[in-house]
């Protein structure tokens, strides 16, 4: 087989294809199985050989993906896989019709078969299913991948999916684990009362977050629309409405760089909760992922890219300030002004826009000199109002907000804030946004009038959050890229 080149496999396959094809439905319907290999192993597994015998044969149909054959010439070995594992399948001439024993000579490994009989186990103890009838359900023309080696190819993983789900067991195991993460995190929230939504995917002004979004046309209404960058600005209407407790998983898009973080279209949780703080979100964000850890892994304590990370928590909660003193050789007074924060950055060699502000600044010299050195679970609070738009400012401080970011390994998973409700200081910021924007800020939100005039309405004080499911989900399965976790990630066109 492997000495075959694969347009010659192809060639055979579509040969044996056309063979099926003049005595029936290749490619028949309404054959539907009654199990799964993994029920099989759960019910007669435990039991030996001989006991086994000893049960009465019941008849069982199966379904699967061939991924290994042995052919003896008047019998086969298969092993099949369905969405629940592998089991072994005994084929015999002698017990099978003779037209159902001619077809499987034109069986090929990645056929799609029915199968039915009843349970035994071999000599060597593995249970395995005898056949009394099968048939092809789907013919694979392309051969399968070398089963030593797998489909091992980045790229061609991420480009052929449905390939690599078929041969990867791994794969397939993370995205469940990603959907066990989902499931987690939406049954918390209902459990603590939340709703969940739905808002707009297309939006007429791009705002709830400091992004570049992606542009489109309506043509029946002749406007311009924009795929959204956050749902925020909708679901705080959805409070100042009355729902005080709302979130939506759902995707964003930005039009931005592709890298082993970014993603152009990705996956959010977001969620708000009136009469709440950021302190709140705080405690409850670290309740729900320890749970969701220990959900979806089975334990507290899980390896990331060679650092052993502890999820149960507490997690350690620092200032921004705070952060870069204990990353770098610098003290809180030294950061403390712009000018100190110029000085700063000169001796750490990090460039600064002169043009930037405080906040700016400070941001800048957090992502270089501490960003990267929190592996363990870590809220990073006191953020500068001016890099925080939609965020309450402190009542202590007027120029630090009431928010976090909350990292792990290096990588920023959640921020939330007090969200800003005094419709005045909204209407300001919003303001300074077009200011920025105007004077290059391609990042900058535009000015929501509506949303605006919502606040003026009145919004009772809420806080709210946003976590990122896909990056969660790479710490969780030990993944060093996004693409790694998005089932169909955004790749350049490759010519064939």
């Amino acid at each position: 087989m492997n000495e075959i080149n694969t347009l010659d496999q192809h060639a055979v396959r579509r040969a044996k294809l056309a063979d099926i094809r003049q005595i029936r439905n290749a490619y028949p319907c309404g054959l539907t199985p009654n199990t799964d290999a993994n029920s099989l192993f759960q019910r007669y597994d435990p039991l030996d050989k001989e006991a086994l015998e000893n049960q009465p044969h019941k008849i069982y149909q199966l379904a699967g993906r061939i991924m290994q054959m042995r052919d003896m010439g008047k019998a086969a070995f298969l092993h099949i896989q369905d969405s629940s594992g592998k089991i072994q399948i005994y084929l015999r001439k002698q017990d099978l019709p003779e037209a159902v024993f001619h077809e499987t000579k034109t069986w090929d490994l990645g056929d799609i078969i029915f199968i039915e009989g009843h349970v035994f186990k071999t000599q060597k103890g593995e249970l395995s299913l005898y056949a009394s009838h099968g048939q092809l359900l789907a013919k694979s023309l392309h051969p399968l991948p070398d089963k030593y080696h797998g489909l091992t190819d980045k790229e061609a993983c991420y480009r052929m999916r449905y390939l690599d789900l078929m041969v990867n067991p791994e794969t397939q195991s993370r995205f469940r684990t990603r959907s066990q993460i989902i499931q987690t995190i939406r049954q918390t929230l209902l459990e603590e009362g939340f709703l969940e939504v739905e808002t707009p995917m297309m939006h007429t002004l791009a705002g709830g977050a400091a992004a570049k979004p992606f542009l489109t046309h309506h043509n029946a209404l002749d406007m311009p629309l924009f795929m959204r960058i956050a749902p925020e600005l909708f679901l705080k209407r959805l409070v100042v409405g009355g729902l005080d407790r709302v979130f939506e998983i759902n995707r964003n898009f930005r039009n931005e760089g592709i890298s082993t973080r970014h993603n152009p279209e990705f996956t959010m949780l977001e969620f708000y909760q009136a009469y709440a703080t950021y302190e709140t979100l705080m405690t409850f964000t670290e309740k729900m992922l320890s749970k969701v850890t220990f959900t979806a892994t089975g334990k507290y304590e899980i390896i990331y890219q060679g650092h052993c990370i502890n999820m149960q928590g507490p997690y350690e909660k620092l200032t921004m300030i705070q952060a870069i003193a204990k990353y770098s050789r610098h003290n809180e007074d030294q950061l403390a002004s712009l000018s100190n924060l110029h000085h700063v950055a000169s001796h750490e060699h990090i460039n600064l826009d002169p043009s930037w502000d405080y906040g700016q600044c400070l941001l800048a010299l957090f992502e270089a000199l501490a960003e990267h050195k929190l592996i363990q679970p870590t809220f990073i609070t006191s953020y500068p109002r001016s890099i925080s738009p939609l965020a309450r400012s402190q009542d202590s401080n007027p120029e630090l907000t009431d928010r976090f970011e909350f990292f792990i390994a290096g990588q920023e998973i959640a921020n939330g804030f007090s969200e800003l409700n005094d419709p005045d200081d909204q209407r300001q910021r919003f303001e300074a946004q077009v200011n920025a924007k105007q004077n290059g800020d391609d990042e900058a939100m535009p000015y929501d009038h509506d949303y605006v005039r919502a606040l003026e309405y009145g919004m009772a004080p809420t806080a709210g959050e946003g976590i990122g499911i896909d990056r969660l989900t790479m710490i969780l399965t030990d993944s060093p890229s996004i693409r790694d976790v998005i089932l169909f990630p955004t790749l350049r066109p490759k010519t064939e």
